[in-house]
């Protein structure tokens, strides 16, 4: 099992971060304390392999009870817990932005003494220097976008930096209604319908007589040929903007042949180049 504990500078990027290690395949809890991480160990290790990613945050907005973490990571260190902290830190002006613009209450305002944000943040990073300087990771978000926050965190949690963007394929039938929440719809009607196969109607795009057929004509062959190079471009392109996840649609008349053909070619070919996708049929149990 993996264990992220992330902790840090409350504005520092905490919820931004949690949402980019969810999107790359890790399981997160927001906001624990840090008496319970011993404990959620204990379910990931009875899970049998479900939850071997975990996330954790935990900070400061437990009070008293953040005093807790050191006693803590000295449990997973007799434990032998593979676990690394995680700590965001920015700058005391970027911060007082922060709070400014999104007009929250620092979660130390009003307590020991601190009655504005500056206070309050030159508290926090005292009652955090310990914390921070046992972390294994100490990443400062002042200057960082979404896509370069991103980005930094998949390289240090992800083994493959391919796997960034998760890429979903989906079959549709145009009969059924237009598909929703896609990014790439891709019309395949433009080729020969196996559904005026006798032998074929009663198929589907699952089945190889069907997409033997399908990707038996030249026109077939060269679109498959032009969209994966559309999509080997766009790619590194949604990567850059920050994109987490991309749906392709490919629609037929009935979505049972000709786009399902296409959405399974498409899913095992950027699966063999190390993509992270799925693929899904809207129709195919339409008849």
């Amino acid at each position: 099992m993996e264990m992220i504990i992330i902790t840090g500078l409350s504005g520092s990027g905490k919820s931004r971060t949690i949402n980019i290690l969810e999107d790359i395949g890790f399981f997160c809890v927001d906001n624990l304390p840090p008496k319970l991480i011993s404990k959620f160990v204990q379910i990931g290790e009875a899970s049998k392999g479900n939850l071997n990613k975990i996330a954790i945050v935990t900070d400061i907005r437990g009070g008293q009870m953040f005093e807790d973490i050191f006693e803590e990571i000295n449990c997973l260190n007799r434990d032998h817990v593979n676990y690394k902290i995680l700590f965001l830190d920015a700058d005391d002006e970027i911060l007082k932005r922060r709070f400014s613009a999104t007009r929250r209450k620092h979660p130390l305002i009003g307590l020991d003494g601190c009655f504005n944000i500056m206070d309050a943040i030159k508290k926090e990073r005292k009652l955090l220097s310990d914390v921070k300087d046992k972390s294994t990771y100490v990443v400062n978000t002042s200057d960082l976008t979404n896509a370069q926050l991103k980005e930094q965190i998949s390289r240090l949690f992800l083994n493959k930096p391919k796997n960034i963007i998760i890429i979903n394929f989906v079959s549709f039938g145009f009969k059924h209604g237009d598909i929703t929440c896609s990014d790439l719809v891709f019309d395949v009607r433009c080729l020969p319908n196996p559904y005026y196969m006798s032998n074929l109607k009663f198929k589907t795009g699952l089945d190889a007589e069907v997409r033997d057929y399908v990707t038996s004509f030249k026109e077939s062959t060269q679109l498959i040929e032009k969209l994966e190079d559309l999509i080997d471009f766009l790619i590194p392109l949604y990567i850059k903007e920050g994109k987490s996840q991309l749906t392709i649609a490919f629609g037929c008349t009935g979505g049972l042949h000709r786009s399902v053909t296409f959405a399974e070619y498409f899913y095992k070919n950027f699966l063999k180049k190390g993509r992270t996708v799925s693929v899904s049929h809207r129709d195919i149990n339409k008849r």
